[in-house]
């Protein structure tokens, strides 16, 4: 399974971005789609993910500001970034999890916040 993120970049603070992620390569089965981050010393956390049942999972930091959605038929998750914060600042990365066990990550995106 191959994914590729798209999207990231330098935005000032209040601004949007949106993140986008194409899986591909064995994908049946997928459980579920979603973006971790991680910013310069500290440990990857969980932004955002949705289910094969569109159910959606936001960490408490993004919560009223990202939307997740995803499109099955194209194996293709979307992150809507709003009223972003400097602490937004990370590297982003897409996962997928394969029936329920076998996840995979993509190479990560930067999205740099300016005060």
């Amino acid at each position: 399974v191959q994914l590729q993120a798209s999207g990231g970049g330098l935005v000032q603070a209040g601004g949007s971005l949106n993140l986008s992620c194409a899986a591909s390569g064995g994908t049946f089965g997928t459980t579920t789609m979603g973006w971790y981050r991680q910013a310069p010393g500290k440990q990857r956390v969980l932004v955002a993910s949705i289910g094969s049942g569109n159910s959606v999972n936001y960490g408490d930091s993004v919560k009223g500001r990202f939307t997740i959605s995803g499109d099955n038929a194209k194996n293709t998750v979307f992150l809507q970034m709003n009223s972003l914060k400097p602490e937004d600042t990370a590297v982003y990365y897409c996962y997928t999890v394969i029936l329920y066990r076998h996840s995979y990550w993509g190479q990560g995106t930067q999205v740099t916040v300016s005060s």
